[in-house]
């Protein structure tokens, strides 16, 4: 699970009540759940991820850091 963004933008990724990290782009929701062996090819898309508070879009206050 994505949760909603903290005050800072970043978002806690868990599975379960178990803490996986934190994200502060989509692409560190999909290194995070590399990292605990998860592999998802699209987190964006996928039904195996819940976005809450938000999609994948969703990176209020951090989108400079990710400019593209």
């Amino acid at each position: 699970m994505v949760h909603a963004p903290a005050l800072d933008g970043s978002r806690r990724v868990t599975l379960g009540e178990e803490p996986l990290g934190i994200a502060t782009h989509v692409d560190d929701v999909a290194e995070i759940l590399r990292l605990a062996d998860l592999y998802v090819t699209d987190v964006e898309e996928s039904d195996l991820v819940e976005w809450q508070g938000g999609g994948p879009d969703d990176w209020p206050g951090l989108s400079e850091h990710h400019a593209t």
